[in-house]
């Protein structure tokens, strides 16, 4: 966009040329009162749009000096022909331009004065100019003030675009890293509660395997069957698909095969049962649930040394609840580890709480709402 202060002193500028060239001065006195004229707007061209920024960065002494030149290219053109004087209406934007408001008028008085310097000591001349002079510079004041503000607060309304700006750029990256770090953790959540748990059932029942030919076909046969599942779940993962286990089932099944698998592998004894009345859940809480359960069924396998297990899955009034009890060795005083903090950030994004109490044996106990 123009700046209004130049846009009204190229007008100025051309009104001042056309009254200056039909003015009944000699025309050699014409012609040079024009060329200072143009001299006036080419010193304006280079160096008035710096101006501005002297006024708003507080440098009133490049400002001086700029009208200075001005005032003698002015004051020359006016000594050629009085019709120079429609000048003023361009110098006068410069001399706002250049300087702070409150120090404007002064400058603004000595260049409207110029004018009338050649009738200065007549009689009348109080009476006839001076009230002339004084009107020009309250009028240039007022006219001043008013495009200043209008000028001052648009570049107040620039920088608070361009910091909003900045702002949101820096708020669309964050959200970039944050939504990063949250898939990162999705990811080593899923490869923990699958992959990794799967992983870990293979090598226990191969071992199992080694130390017992006698049942070695069965338990490689286990094995067997979990690497197939793994790999089932490591192409669902890669294609981000839902868990297999619910593909084609519903969550109650899901849970049961998870849990019969458990008692086969591990040799316990599982109990699970469903009360209240099962229902469509949200695909992301069934996901939670689910590996909920996985994670505590692996547990049960690697810490617990339990003997039975109890899984019960509760559709209640506002939430469904799951519970996996055992009566191993319980948690004792050992930290929390990364499949629990995993099950419980997953909780929390769907709005639901993992709870895991140690007393006579472990309780996982997960509540969604429904």
């Amino acid at each position: 966009m123009i700046n209004p202060w130049r846009r009204m002193a190229a007008m100025a500028y051309v009104v001042a040329a056309v009254m200056i060239l039909i003015d009944t001065a000699p025309i050699a006195h014409r012609l040079g009162a024009v060329g200072l004229g143009v001299a006036c707007a080419a010193w304006q061209h280079w160096f008035g749009p710096d101006a501005t920024s002297w006024r708003h960065e507080h440098r009133p002494g490049r400002g001086a000096a700029y009208l200075s030149v001005m005032f003698v290219l002015f004051s020359t053109a006016v000594w050629l022909t009085n019709a120079s004087a429609y000048l003023l209406f361009a110098l006068m934007v410069q001399v706002y331009m250049a300087l702070p408001l409150w120090m404007a008028l002064v400058p603004a008085v000595v260049f409207s004065l110029v004018p009338w310097v050649r009738s200065f000591g007549e009689a009348d001349w109080v009476q006839d100019y001076l009230p002339i002079v004084a009107l020009i510079a309250v009028l240039s004041q007022m006219f001043a003030w008013a495009i200043t503000t209008i000028l001052d607060k648009t570049r107040e309304q620039a920088q608070l675009v361009e910091e909003l700006r900045r702002t949101q750029a820096l708020n669309e990256r964050l959200s970039h890293e944050a939504g990063v770090a949250a898939e990162r953790e999705r990811l080593s959540g899923e490869i923990h509660d699958t992959l990794a748990q799967g992983f870990t059932s293979i090598v226990t029942l191969v071992q199992a395997a080694q130390g017992n030919p006698a049942g070695a076909p069965k338990l490689l046969d286990l094995a067997l069957r979990t690497a197939r599942e793994n790999l089932v779940e490591a192409r669902a993962l890669v294609a981000a698909l839902a868990p297999t286990a619910l593909s084609g089932s519903t969550l109650v099944e899901a849970i049961g095969r998870q849990a019969d698998r458990l008692g086969e592998e591990a040799g316990v004894e599982v109990r699970h049962r469903t009360t209240g009345e099962p229902a469509p859940l949200p695909t992301s809480v069934e996901v939670v649930l689910l590996r909920a359960a996985q994670e505590a069924f692996h547990n049960v396998r690697k810490h617990a040394r339990a003997n039975a297990v109890e899984v019960e899955l509760a559709y209640e009034e506002d939430v469904v609840r799951l519970s996996v009890h055992d009566d191993g060795q319980g948690l004792g005083d050992s930290a929390e580890g990364f499949g629990l903090r995993g099950m419980r950030a997953r909780a929390e994004q769907v709005g639901g709480a993992l709870d895991v109490s140690g007393s006579d044996g472990t309780t996982l106990t997960v509540r969604v709402p429904r």
